[in-house]
């Protein structure tokens, strides 16, 4: 089973530290004072990825941002911006030329 990230999970939850794993790095801390550092982490971790994860959720705040974004670019470089209207214009005008020779 792969996790959020793609990375390969051995079907253990990420606080068993028995069997195998137990000299690994990832025990448990005993004292209490590291407990409650360690739960601290855990839920700063926790609230970033909850973050992370609302902040894909919100359409509208993207499409703004896409916007934003896209306005940005049509600011700093406006020729691609000016040619696609000039390719426009000049289809309008190719079918209202066309439409007037056909009656």
């Amino acid at each position: 089973m792969t996790d959020m990230n793609g990375q390969q999970q051995n079907g253990k939850h990420a606080a068993d530290t028995s069997g195998s794993e137990a000299g690994s790095g990832s025990e448990q801390p005993t004292d209490p004072e590291a407990l409650q550092q360690d739960i601290e982490r855990t839920r700063e971790e926790l609230a970033a990825t909850v973050d992370q994860l609302s902040a894909k959720l919100d359409v509208k705040s993207r499409a703004r941002a896409g916007a934003a974004e896209a306005k940005a670019r049509a600011r700093a470089n406006p020729a691609p911006l000016a040619v696609a209207g000039a390719v426009a214009l000049a289809v309008v005008v190719l079918v209202v030329l066309r439409r007037r020779r056909s009656r």
